[in-house]
């Protein structure tokens, strides 16, 4: 039979094309950039089609030698616009103009794959529903705890569950920040500065260690979770500037560490109907939880479902290959959609569930308080609990004279409540100063 080519029926004499733009070239839309051409062969099995990289949006064309030069391009606009582009990546980050071209790129029923957390967490409903009117997909796997798989799993594998918590250690560099003070006892500034001097922290860190980054992913696990839509601006946010060594201290006294946490939850609301809390703030966190054991610069989500019980997600929360990864996780479902005509989750939206106000949250306290080494100080803290009706689990008094320290933990109480108590404290004559406050998460043993 020499000569003779024999027909395979599962393989198309011409093998349709998938043909895909980036937008950005930094460190992760490199490593999309790379993966794409060398897994160029098991990407096309994958997905039934040929993925052919057509075009590579970047600022400065001469700062990517290692991509080929008739891809490059500064013309991003071009890139949206291009009818013969089927699926656009976005790497670039920001708002805007990120914004508009994703929008031409949805509005002409290309498909979008973003790891666009601030976008999605500010203006995702207006992505949604110009993805909507043209019948795109928009996947986002990447924009929320890099390499781990969490965005499909809540909007697909648990769409038949009815999530109550999901609460996550979501930002790499305040855990690496923080575990680092565990470890070694070294405070918030000089953490940060080994953070800087290895490379997991920005020259400006604000949106980490400010909780900007945590709540703009909260934002998206919020809406994804509950059905709801969540802006950013509705996570009440603290960062980890104020943690101070104290505090890490005192939470090992009581058998914790201090963790950033994502805490997003379906409660009561005032009139006894569910609500969603989302929110972010550092909490001391019992050892005994899965989270606690997470370290350094990694991320984990722990998710509580009525059915399918607690779930657990970690892995590596950023860097360029593991965000890339996702990135091409995405890329091949929104390619295989393509190919068979069909799409992916849409936004789903009808619980329109309110937003709780973070006062109306309820929440246990660790107080650490100096106060005078005389008689009737635990009774004058006691009666500022009792006016704010919020209850005391423990109190203990450490130290003598001027080294007198007392420290409570209270029940749960609305948030407000124990905010008004701390001040109410602050303001005794027997009370020398509120030298830690933090709340307290999880079950206490």
């Amino acid at each position: 039979m020499t000569g003779r080519v024999e027909f395979n029926p599962e393989v198309p004499a011409v093998a349709p094309v998938v043909r895909v733009g980036v937008l950005g070239a930094g460190v992760v839309g490199s490593q999309v950039v790379r993966l794409l051409v060398e897994q160029a062969d098991e990407l096309t099995a994958r997905v039934g089609a040929k993925l052919e990289l057509v075009a590579v949006a970047v600022r400065r064309p001469e700062r990517h030698p290692d991509i080929p030069a008739g891809l490059l391009t500064t013309d991003a606009a071009g890139v949206v616009t291009d009818g013969g582009i089927d699926v656009v990546v976005e790497v670039i980050g920001g708002i805007e103009p990120t914004k508009d071209l994703l929008l031409t790129a949805l509005g002409r029923g290309a498909g979008v794959v973003t790891a666009n957390k601030a976008l999605l967490a500010e203006h995702g409903p207006q992505l949604y529903r110009a993805a909507d009117a043209a019948g795109a997909d928009l996947y986002f796997e990447a924009a929320v705890a890099g390499a781990i798989p969490l965005i499909r799993p809540l909007r697909e594998s648990l769409a038949g569950d009815r999530i109550v918590r999901i609460m996550g250690i979501v930002n790499g560099t305040t855990n690496f920040i923080l575990s680092n003070m565990v470890d070694t006892g070294m405070g918030y500034h000089e953490a940060l500065a080994e953070a800087t001097r290895l490379g997991y922290a920005e020259a400006d860190p604000t949106a980490d260690v400010d909780g900007f980054d945590a709540a703009a992913k909260a934002a998206i696990m919020a809406s994804i979770g509950f059905h709801t839509r969540v802006a950013a601006r509705d996570v009440y946010r603290e960062g980890i500037a104020n943690v101070s060594a104290a505090d890490i201290a005192a939470a090992r006294e009581i058998g914790c560490t201090v963790k950033l946490l994502a805490i997003c939850e379906r409660v009561p609301g005032p009139d006894g109907a569910d609500a969603v809390s989302a929110r972010v703030h550092p909490v001391m966190l019992p050892t005994s939880h899965p989270l606690a054991s997470v370290d350094g610069a990694y991320n984990a989500v722990y998710v509580e479902a009525e059915a399918a019980g607690r779930l657990m997600f970690y892995g590596p929360g950023a860097g360029g290959a593991p965000t890339a990864s996702a990135v091409l996780g995405d890329l091949v479902a929104v390619a295989r959609n393509k190919v068979a005509g069909g799409r992916g989750p849409r936004e789903s939206s009808y619980a329109a569930l309110p937003i709780l106000p973070m006062g109306d949250v309820l929440s246990k306290y660790h107080i650490s308080l100096d106060v005078d080494d005389k008689a009737g100080v635990l009774a004058a803290v006691a009666m500022a609990f009792a006016d704010a009706e919020v209850s005391i689990s423990t109190v203990r008094q450490e130290g003598r004279g001027d080294d007198a320290r007392l420290v409570v933990v209270t029940h749960s109480a609305p948030d407000a409540a124990l905010s008004a108590t701390v001040r109410r404290l602050a303001d005794l004559d027997s009370v020398r100063a509120v030298t830690s406050v933090m709340r307290v998460t999880g079950d206490m043993r």
